[in-house]
């Protein structure tokens, strides 16, 4: 008799192909097969993690929910011992902080499977070059050019970026200030 795991991740290539792929070659290792069903992108971003992990045995999950998961305690950590080494390799071979973005209060919550980052996209046909200061970005914003996505968790994460820009990240651990009021306010007022 195989045993039938549900799993949940978003609509998109990036996000649910792996996951079969990863699946069939675990059903052959294990016998145990994954069902994955996925949600949309904007279901990915605000649905509870806290429902799903009442209907599904593995989801996919954003680093932003690493700290809502654990208050909730609706999923398990898995930095399970006696798979150190697979740990180490999966961090190894993980982008940036992609892998530490998903530790904390000194447990693995979840592991990459992508990254994403905030970036600037131009048009060289509408401007012949980007803009290379916050300043030139008003510039443009005033004439209608710019877009910056502000729905959660962008927004955050947009925050998060221009701290980093400014040379005075947010905390990564707590308790305590996230970003001291002066830097928060700065930037708020950057993305008002």
């Amino acid at each position: 008799m195989t045993i039938t795991l549900k799993g949940m991740t978003w609509n998109h290539p990036r996000g649910y192909d792996p996951m079969v792929a990863c699946s069939r070659r675990w059903l052959d290792e294990t016998g145990v097969k994954v069902e994955w069903k996925k949600r949309s992108l904007q279901d990915f971003e605000t649905f509870p993690v806290e429902e799903l992990a009442r209907q599904f045995d593995l989801i996919v999950i954003d680093h932003p929910h690493v700290g809502q998961i654990t208050h909730e305690k609706c999923l398990l950590p898995l930095d399970v011992t006696g798979r150190e080494s697979e740990r180490h390799a999966l961090a190894a071979a993980s982008t940036g902080q992609s892998y530490p973005s998903y530790a904390w209060q000194g447990r693995q919550w979840a592991f990459p499977i992508d990254a994403a980052t905030q970036v600037q996209a131009w048009r060289p046909d509408l401007e012949t070059t980007p803009p290379a200061s916050w300043t030139e970005v008003l510039d443009l914003a005033r004439s209608g050019k710019v877009l910056i996505p502000l729905r959660p968790p962008h927004s955050l994460m947009g925050f998060y970026t221009l701290c980093g820009n400014l040379g005075r990240p947010c905390a990564v651990e707590g308790p305590g200030e996230l970003i001291d009021i002066e830097t928060g306010t700065q930037v708020f007022e950057m993305l008002r």
